[in-house]
């Protein structure tokens, strides 16, 4: 295998700054102004390392497939520290043609109730960190880690 090929099979990500990143074997911990999270790296044939404020990642093996995989830790690994920065928001919106539908948040669930007449609320959980706000005919999803933030939505989705 050429160089030029080798050094395709290994990237980079720079840390923000106002995000920590450390390294517990597979296990990286972030910490940043909005929170902390953690993201396990153990199923992602990826060898990390942590170094000069850079997340180092190189791929185990030398094919297409683990080149994509390379890049979906690296953009894992970017969304984090961006959301620990900034945050992130979906905002969805409740509509009905009959039957009014109410949202409300118990915990770690969300209740959607009276979805066409049904007499028994439809539940679904919140996936980590995310805040859920109903607020009359829009609810809004906020958080730091956008997977669960999308997880979320789905699972909101789906129960409708």
């Amino acid at each position: 295998m050429s160089t030029s090929q080798l050094e395709k099979m290994q990237d980079q990500v720079e840390i923000p700054e106002g995000v920590t990143v450390t390294q517990n074997k597979n296990m990286l911990l972030f910490e940043g102004p909005l929170g902390k999270t953690h993201k396990n790296f153990r199923n992602i044939p990826v060898h990390i390392e942590i170094a000069d404020g850079k997340v180092n990642l190189k791929t185990i093996g030398e094919k297409k497939r683990d080149y994509a995989i390379l890049h979906t830790a690296r953009s894992i690994i970017r969304n984090i520290c961006e959301g620990l920065i900034e945050g992130y928001t979906i905002k969805m919106k409740v509509v009905f043609a009959h039957f009014p539908i109410t949202v409300k948040v118990e915990g770690k669930k969300v209740l959607i109730e009276n979805y066409q007449g049904e007499r028994a609320p439809r539940s679904t959980h919140i996936m980590g960190n995310t805040k859920v706000i109903p607020k009359g005919e829009d609810v809004i999803l906020t958080g730091e880690v956008w997977t669960d933030i999308t997880q979320t939505a789905a699972n909101i989705e789906l129960k409708t």
